[in-house]
């Protein structure tokens, strides 16, 4: 099977902030590939407004219709699309960058994700559908009038607020998945996401501090293989771009809101010197750490 590796449309009924493709909302779904895809760059989230759709998600069915919340995480396979006549939602595509540039003030997500990936599909109320619908439309708005020198960082607070209510909602129901059957507190799945949350707790609480995959393994008693074996079965993804990614965040925060000095990002970050600690930077974001801090410094 071929793989397409899409990228947002542009034209009518898309919305982004200037030309970039970080962040863009999209209404009316258009054409459905009639092949597999596999985003290498974006994860996708997407509200059914209209009409059903069935598809294969890394190789399990899933199936959709009105008001439902379906995630789908970059590198994820998704084939065989069907789509009733009146098929249509809202879809946000979102890439990993973008979101180091979102702020929610909560320990997040991620963890949470992974919840949706063993259960992508949640459904909305009317009251929580009409709620996220007032998010869109705002955004889409503020994307249409994006004159403001401000006008990046208030869409991306806006987004953030957007994710913190669809957290909760996410929160909200699939926490009542287990109960459903106490059986399932023997299930593998579930052993799986519990080893998940705690190794995304702990890269969380190390602020950047760990970015060695063997380490955070041998603090969960299991080996690094069987580790990055479950992250890349449940959430698609290797522990080492986990890793990656809070480091990253951990930095640009450093970088953009505090007036430490290059050594003492390294040495609070426990990088060997401040050269490494340049040096990883730039490897990971295309720019020097002065270079950020120039750009994005408050």
């Amino acid at each position: 099977m071929d793989l397409q590796d899409l990228r947002p449309r542009k034209g009518n009924d898309t919305y982004r902030i200037g030309d970039s493709d970080d962040l863009v909302l999209m209404e009316n779904i258009g054409s459905v590939p009639s092949g597999g895809v596999c985003l290498q760059e974006h994860a996708v989230l997407l509200i059914c407004t209209e009409g059903k759709a069935q598809f294969e998600y890394d190789g399990v069915v899933v199936k959709i219709q009105k008001n439902d919340l379906f995630l789908y995480l970059n590198h994820s396979i998704v084939s065989n699309f069907l789509t009733s006549s009146d098929f249509n939602c809202r879809q946000i595509w979102l890439t990993r960058n973008e979101m180091g540039n979102i702020d929610m003030y909560t320990p997040i997500s991620v963890p949470d994700l992974s919840m949706l990936k063993l259960h992508p599909v949640v459904h909305l109320t009317d009251d929580e559908v009409n709620l996220l619908g007032i998010y869109f439309q705002l955004l889409c708005d503020r994307m249409k009038c994006s004159t403001s020198v401000v006008a990046p960082e208030i869409i991306r607070s806006l987004f953030g607020t957007m994710l913190l209510e669809i957290l909760s909602i996410m929160r909200h129901n699939v926490v009542r998945v287990p109960e459903q059957n106490v059986q399932e507190e023997a299930n593998s799945s579930l052993h799986k996401k519990r080893i998940i949350d705690e190794f995304m707790r702990m890269v969380e609480e190390s602020d950047g501090r760990i970015r060695r995959v063997d380490e955070i393994a041998s603090q969960l008693c299991i080996t690094p293989k069987y580790l990055s074996t479950i992250l890349k079965e449940v959430m698609s993804i290797r522990p080492s771009i986990c890793i990656q990614h809070y480091t990253m965040r951990a930095i640009q925060r450093r970088l953009r809101f505090t007036d430490m000095t290059m050594q003492e990002i390294a040495n609070d970050l426990k990088f060997p010197n401040a050269s490494f600690f340049g040096k990883y930077f730039k490897e990971h974001s295309g720019m020097t750490p002065l270079e950020y801090r120039i750009k994005y410094h408050k």
